[in-house]
């Protein structure tokens, strides 16, 4: 972890998921490499709401499909090439390696969902985001794991579109 301090956030309903999700897409840093957002959380706490709202802002137009029975969606919004993993279905790190992955990681957005099942097969997330239930709201917690998600995290404290559910900046 890079030590800046966790962004904590509360998420009333699903359309401020959403924008959770479209203000990660408008901070997401840019230059070369792959940038990997990690999504942690039980069933229904909002990954992919999350992960929808974000393709959407990045400029993805078709459907946008949750990769529980595929395992992996790729996007190509602009050129721009997004990976969508869900590993909740998969044993662990074997399994990984047969999605191939690999043949994206150069240069995209990699969003994966369930990655502790993923282990050592997986590339070091940038940025871990955690939705927990809080009665009928979300939860959400924001921590960078590298100098990009640390970039990727101060830009979205800039983005004051989130400023009404920062609950917590310590």
């Amino acid at each position: 972890m890079t030590g800046q301090s966790p962004i904590k956030l509360a998420l009333p309903d699903s359309a401020a998921t959403e924008l959770l999700g479209a203000a990660l897409a408008r901070a997401l840093p840019r230059g070369p490499g792959t940038v990997v957002l990690y999504l942690h959380g039980e069933l229904g706490a909002g990954k992919t709401t999350s992960v929808r709202s974000l393709l959407r802002a990045v400029g993805v137009e078709r459907p946008i499909r949750s990769p529980t029975y595929t395992l992996v969606e790729v996007y190509e919004p602009g050129g721009f090439t997004c990976v969508h993993v869900d590993l909740y279905r998969l044993e662990g790190p074997v399994d990984v390696e047969a999605l191939g992955l690999r043949d994206y990681l150069d240069h995209c957005l990699l969003l994966v969902e369930w990655p502790d099942k993923g282990g050592a097969a997986l590339p070091a997330a940038d940025v871990h985001l955690t939705l927990s239930y809080d009665g009928e709201s979300r939860l959400a917690g924001l921590q960078a794991a590298s100098e990009r998600g640390a970039r990727w995290l101060s830009n979205l404290l800039n983005d004051t579109s989130l400023t009404p559910y920062v609950s917590n900046l310590t």
